[in-house]
């Protein structure tokens, strides 16, 4: 498997770009697992006032076949620089495209948005598969009971 963005230069892009994300091949795939990848200076921008939204991203997944990874995650993340999208669309967006690379058996995203106007927003999806699915369904209710 040849990647395209580890060890080599970088052009970045400051605006979505799902196409930079890549997985690799997961070694211990029969075996459940967490893998944790948290990026505290993601930003986007409001599509309505275009001033900058700032978070930490929290991504938890229990993998399959496939990793994400963790460069193409860097500069797909940083893609949303310039990206105009209100941050439950964002979060969504993120599980969506991670969701249809790496098929996990199971996968979170939260996004612990900086406060504007007095209010922190804090949007959270989660999905599982298989024996998984049962327990998504469990943790967003009991996380938000």
């Amino acid at each position: 498997m040849e990647l395209k963005s580890l060890g080599k230069i970088t052009d970045y892009k400051y605006d979505y770009a799902p196409e930079f994300l890549e997985a690799i091949e997961n070694r211990n795939s029969g075996r459940n697992y967490f893998v944790t990848l948290t990026s505290e200076e993601f930003t986007c921008l409001c599509p309505i006032t275009h001033q900058p939204d700032y978070a930490t991203i929290k991504i938890r997944y229990v993998p399959d076949k496939k990793l994400v990874e963790s460069k193409s995650l860097k500069l797909y993340l940083t893609s949303f620089r310039n990206h105009g999208t209100f941050h439950e669309d964002v979060i969504n967006t993120i599980a969506d495209d991670l969701i249809k690379l790496l098929e996990p058996r199971y996968l979170e995203v939260e996004g612990l948005f900086k406060a504007r106007g007095g209010i922190s927003i804090v949007p959270f999806v989660n999905y599982g598969r298989g024996e998984f699915e049962d327990i998504a369904k469990k943790i967003l209710v009991d996380r938000h009971a």
